[in-house]
C-alpha cells in the first residue's frame, strides 16, 4: 500500500528554462526503488495533484526530489511558485519501471522530461557500483532543453559502463550530439550489441509508441526485453 504524508520544501532547483525539479525535507527516510513515482497534492482549493517521478536515487539521502516541465496548467503555476518552507503531501511509491538484479546489460531510450526515472536508475548504479553496462539515447529539440546534462557528465566521469548519446533536432556547433530522431539505424550504430539489452523506454506516450515499434518491428526485440512508462507528468 502507498505511504501519504506531508513534506516541506527544502530546496527549488531550475535544470532548464522550463523544467525545475523540487527537493523535500524527510523527517525519516522512505522507502523505494530507482524509477518509481509518486503522486504530489499541492495544498490549493480544491486540490490539485500529479503523478510524478522520483528524480533523486535511493542513495542520495535526507530529500526526495521531484522534477516537472512547466506547462499552462494550474499545476505548473503553483509548482512554479513553490518557495523552501511550502508544504506539499505525497503518496508514494508507484511504479515498476526499476532495475532487476540479473540484468547486466541495459539501454534507455528517452525524450524530454522523461529522462526523470532513468537519472534515477542511472545514479543508483553509478553510486552502488553495480557494474551494469549502461547505453542511453536521449533526444530533445535543442541542447537547451536537456535535463540533467551535468549530472549525466559527472556520471560518465566516475563511471566508464554509462554511454550517452544526444539526439537533437536542432543542433548546436561544437556539442556533439546526433541530428534528428531516435531511428533503428541510430540505435543499431550507438548500440550494437542491443539484441543482449533489456531496453527501459520513458517519454511522451506518443514517442514511448514509436520506440517500442521500432525495436519490436525493424529490429526484433521481444516484447519481453522491453520495459516502457508513459510519462504522466506533463
Amino acid at each position: 500500500m502507498p505511504t501519504e504524508s506531508e513534506a516541506r520544501v527544502k530546496e527549488v532547483i531550475q535544470r532548464t528554462y522550463n523544467v525545475k525539479s523540487v527537493r523535500l525535507n524527510l523527517n525519516s527516510e522512505i522507502d523505494f526503488q530507482a524509477g518509481q513515482f509518486l503522486c504530489v497534492i499541492l495544498k490549493t482549493n480544491p486540490e490539485l495533484k500529479r503523478y510524478l517521478s522520483i528524480s533523486n536515487s535511493p542513495t542520495e539521502k535526507g530529500y526526495l526530489e521531484f522534477t516537472k516541465k512547466l506547462t499552462q496548467s494550474d499545476f505548473s503555476g503553483v509548482l512554479d511558485n513553490l518557495k523552501p518552507g511550502d508544504i506539499v503531501k505525497l503518496q508514494y511509491p508507484f511504479g515498476k519501471f526499476t532495475l532487476r538484479d540479473d540484468y547486466k546489460k541495459i539501454a534507455f531510450l528517452s525524450g524530454g522530461i522523461g529522462i526523470t526515472p532513468i537519472r534515477s536508475i542511472s545514479k543508483f548504479v553509478v553510486d552502488k557500483r553495480l557494474g551494469m553496462d549502461i547505453a542511453l539515447i536521449y533526444a530533445n529539440r535543442t541542447i537547451n532543453d536537456i535535463v540533467f546534462r551535468d549530472d549525466f557528465e559527472a556520471m560518465r566521469k566516475v563511471y566508464p559502463k554509462l554511454k550517452v548519446v544526444h539526439v537533437l533536432s536542432e543542433a548546436t556547433p561544437g556539442f556533439n550530439s546526433l541530428a534528428g530522431r531516435i531511428d533503428s539505424s541510430i540505435v543499431k550504430q550507438e548500440i550494437p550489441d542491443y539484441a543482449e539489452r533489456k531496453f527501459y523506454l520513458c517519454g511522451p506516450p506518443a514517442m514511448v509508441e514509436a520506440m517500442q515499434k521500432i525495436l519490436t518491428d525493424e529490429l526484433a526485440m521481444p516484447k519481453e526485453g522491453i520495459v516502457t512508462e508513459n510519462f504522466q507528468g506533463y
